[in-house]
């Protein structure tokens, strides 16, 4: 499994406006193109000084699963123009990083 991983932030005013647009647009656009592979996604926030920091987590079986959602340079950061409108600023650039092992705590 891949794990790709994208930091963007914006302002504590612009912050419950960013996470709306990603939990009811952004989000379910992803999930309405029922790319293979795609196995999920986490939003992660926090306070960080002025700024509010968001954290994505995309969840793929492989890099040709990244490629089918990012296009062939998987690593672009894909942020749509709504997004970029409450972002004051954002990495350009993904990270992936192979999932070498999982443990569930709960059971």
């Amino acid at each position: 499994m891949i794990s790709r991983i994208w930091y963007g932030w914006t302002t504590e005013e612009n912050a419950d406006k960013y996470e709306t647009l990603l939990k009811e647009e952004i989000f379910a656009g992803i999930l309405d193109r029922r790319i293979r592979g795609f196995r999920g996604i986490q939003l992660l926030r926090r306070p960080v000084g002025a700024e509010v920091e968001f954290v994505t987590i995309m969840h793929f079986e492989s890099l040709a699963a990244v490629r089918e959602f990012a296009g062939e340079d998987y690593e672009a950061a894909v942020v749509p123009e709504k997004a970029r409108a409450v972002l004051s600023r954002f990495d350009g650039r993904s990270q992936h990083y192979e999932v070498r092992e999982i443990r569930d705590g709960m059971t």
